[in-house]
C-alpha cells in the first residue's frame, strides 16, 4: 500500500458518514470469553472491511496536528537566539520549556476534551480545537520574547481536542482483523504531518531572504521573519465538517478500575516507556542538529534540519504503511515491540557516531552514514503504532476504548510535558560541560531502550496482537 492508494480514493466521507458505524450504546457490545469484544446484535460485524472513506477523513484530520507542532521544529531554535537574550548553550534548555508547556496545557484538558464530545458531538469539538490550534499558530509566528512564544504554545496546547476525538472514531471503525492497517493509516497521516511540517516550516522562513522576488523590501516580513510559515500552517487547519454525529453512549468503568484490570497498568506503562524515550529523542533531535560538531551536534542551518527532519517524517511514513501491516501480521504486536525497542538503541547510538565522522573530518562518510541510517532507522516508529493496538487490545471492553485511549493520550501528554525540558536540558548540561564529549543524552536513550526490551518479558498475552491466519487472510483482502 503506498500513499497513492489513500490519495486515488475517489470517495472522502463527512463526518455523518462515519455515525452509523458507531455503536449505539453500550448494550450493544459485550466482552467474549477472551475479555475482547463483539457487537452482541451482529456477531458478523469482525467481518467488516475497513471503511477506508472514513478512515482518510479521520487521518485528515489527524495530520493536522503533528503538521503544526513540528512546522516550527527548524526554526525555533534560531528564533529563539535571534532574541538576543539567550546563550546558544542554554537555547535547547528554552526550546525544551516551549514545548513542554506546550503539552502540560494538552495534558490538563485531554479527559475533558474527551468528555466534551461524548456530551456535545465529535464536529463541535473538532470545529473549535481546530479555530484555536490555527489561530494560536499565527500567534507564534508574530512573537517577539521567549515569553510571547510560551504562551502561545499553551494556547495550542489548550485547543488539543481532535485527538482523543479521532484516535477513538479510528478505533471504533475498525475490527480486530482490520485495526492493523486502520492504525498504519492513523500513523502514516501523523507522519506525513511530520514531513510536511518542518519542510513547510523551514522553506518559508525569512521569506524576505529565501524569496527576495517576491517578499523582498516587505516591512512586514522583515519584522516578522517566522510569521509566514506559521500563518500557512494555521490556514491548512481550516476543515469544514457536515453534520453533527453523536457520540456512542456507552457504560465505562472508572480510571482506578480500568488500572485495576488485568494486563491495563502494564500496557499504559510500556506506553509511557515508549513515548518518554520517542519524546526525549525528539526533543534533542533539532537542538542536536543546531549544536556546532565541536559540542557535539551536526552544526545544521535551519534549512538543513527541516530537510533531515523531512526525510524522517517521510521515511518513517513508508514503513508504517507499507511495511508495518504485513509485519505485523506475522510476528504480533509484542515481538515487533521486542524487535524496535532493540533497534532504537542501535538508531540512538548512530547520532553520536556521526558527530565523530564529523570531528575527525570525514565529511563524505557523514553524510552517507546519516542519511542511510535516518532512512533505514526510522522503520523503529512502527513501535508506536504498535503502542496504540496495544491499549486497543487491552481494553476491558468496547464501552470503556474512549476512556482508556483519553487515560493514555493525557498520559502521552504528561510525557510531552516533562521529556522535552528534561532531556533539552540534559542535552545542554552535557553540551557545556562535555560531559561523555556532548553524549550524555544518547547514552540514557540506549539505557531506556534496552530496559524496555527486559519489561517486554512480562507483556500480556491479550496485548500481544498476534492475527489468526484466518483473519490475516480476510484483512489482507
Amino acid at each position: 500500500m503506498t500513499s497513492s492508494t489513500i490519495a486515488n480514493e475517489e470517495h472522502v466521507a463527512t463526518v455523518d458518514e462515519v455515525t452509523p458505524l458507531l455503536p449505539s450504546s453500550g448494550q450493544d457490545s459485550a466482552p467474549n470469553d477472551n475479555g475482547a469484544t463483539q457487537n452482541a446484535s451482529n456477531p458478523g460485524d469482525d467481518d467488516k472491511p475497513l471503511p477506508v472513506g472514513q478512515i482518510v477523513l479521520l487521518c485528515y484530520v489527524r495530520l493536522l496536528e503533528p503538521f503544526t507542532f513540528f512546522s516550527i521544529f527548524p526554526f525555533i531554535n534560531q528564533m529563539i537566539w535571534e532574541t538576543g537574550t539567550v546563550k546558544e548553550a542554554d537555547v535547547g534548555f528554552y526550546s525544551g520549556l516551549i514545548e513542554s508547556l506546550f503539552s502540560f496545557t494538552q495534558m490538563l484538558l485531554m479527559i475533558p476534551w474527551g468528555r466534551a464530545a461524548d456530551r456535545f458531538g465529535r464536529k463541535p469539538v473538532l470545529v473549535f480545537s481546530l479555530a484555536g490550534l490555527s489561530i494560536s499558530a499565527a500567534m507564534f509566528g508574530l512573537s517577539k520574547t521567549v515569553w510571547q512564544m510560551v504562551f502561545a504554545r499553551c494556547a495550542a496546547g489548550i485547543f488539543s481536542g481532535t485527538i482523543v476525538a479521532v484516535r477513538a472514531m479510528i478505533s471504533e471503525n475498525s475490527t480486530p482483523k482490520t485495526q492493523a492497517r486502520a492504525f498504519s493509516y492513523f500513523a502514516f497521516a501523523n507522519n506525513l504531518g511530520i514531513f510536511l511540517g518542518p519542510l513547510i516550516g523551514g522553506a518559508l522562513v525569512h521569506p524576505e531572504k529565501q524569496y527576495p522576488s517576491l517578499f523582498g523590501g516587505n516591512k512586514f516580513f522583515e519584522n516578522n521573519p517566522y510569521a509566514l510559515p506559521t500563518f500557512v500552517t494555521g490556514a491548512i487547519g481550516t476543515l469544514h465538517l457536515k453534520g453533527d454525529p453523536e457520540a456512542a453512549k456507552a457504560e465505562q468503568k472508572s480510571i482506578l478500575e480500568l488500572l485495576k484490570w488485568p494486563g491495563v497498568a502494564l500496557v499504559l506503562y510500556v506506553y509511557f516507556h515508549v513515548y518518554f524515550m520517542g519524546l526525549g529523542y525528539t526533543a534533542i533531535q533539532p537542538v542536536f542538529y543546531f549544536t556546532s560538531p565541536k559540542l557535539g551536534g551536526f552544526g545544521f542551518t535551519p534549512s538543513q534540519i527541516s530537510l533531515f527532519m523531512a526525510l524522517a517524517g517521510f521515511s518513517q511514513s513508508l514503513w508504517i504503511l507499507v511495511i508495518f501491516p504485513p509485519l505485523h501480521r506475522r510476528v504480533g504486536t509484542g515481538n515487533l515491540l521486542r524487535i524496535c525497542s532493540v533497534a532504537f538503541a542501535f538508531f540512538f547510538a548512530l547520532n553520536p557516531f556521526c558527530n565523530m565522522l564529523l570531528r575527525l573530518g570525514f565529511v563524505t562518510a557523514f553524510w552517507v552514514v546519516a542519511i542511510t541510517g535516518l532512512s533505514i532507522g526510522s522503520g523503529v516508529a512502527m513501535i508506536y503504532t504498535c503502542v496504540q493496538l496495544a491499549v486497543n487490545d487491552i481494553s476491558p471492553s468496547h464501552t470503556t476504548l474512549g476512556t482508556l485511549n483519553a487515560v493514555a493520550l493525557a498520559l502521552g501528554s504528561g510525557i510531552r510535558a516533562v521529556a522535552p525540558a528534561l532531556f533539552s536540558s540534559l542535552f545542554a548540561t552535557g553540551v557545556r560541560e562535555q560531559i561523555l564529549a556532548g553524549y550524555l543524552p544518547w547514552l540514557i536513550l540506549i539505557i531506556l531502550t534496552l530496559l524496555l526490551a527486559v519489561i517486554m518479558r512480562w507483556f500480556p498475552e491479550k496485548a500481544d496482537g498476534r492475527v489468526k491466519p484466518a483473519a490475516a487472510d480476510q484483512e489482507g483482502a
